[in-house]
């Protein structure tokens, strides 16, 4: 568990994915994390995270729904939001959060 706490308190940002195998909505979201990744580079870490077999930090983070995407950097909470979103309005999402805690 350590190293889920230095990745979340690093400066550089993480999506957290927190999703579930049996969710359908969630198995929508490899692609668009792919792509993400693609575009965003190195620039953002992504992190995924089985609800299930991950109860505490769920818990820890009040993930009530599937898929929930939680943006963090430095240990602090950025933006959290549950449902799909297509690439290109995460990355804008993401873009804007940065520039405005950066």
């Amino acid at each position: 568990m350590s190293s889920f706490q230095q990745i979340i308190e690093d400066s550089k940002p993480v999506l957290i994915d927190f999703f579930a195998e049996w969710c359908g909505p969630c198995k929508m979201m490899p692609p668009i994390l792919n792509q993400l990744k693609a575009n965003m580079g190195s620039s953002l870490r992504i992190l995924k995270i089985d609800v299930d077999k991950n109860p505490d930090v769920a818990s820890k983070y009040q993930v009530r729904g599937v898929p929930t995407l939680l943006l963090m950097r430095s240990g602090k909470i950025l933006w959290k939001q549950s449902g799909v979103l297509q690439a290109g309005e995460l990355q804008q999402v993401i873009e804007h959060h940065l520039k405005v805690k950066a």
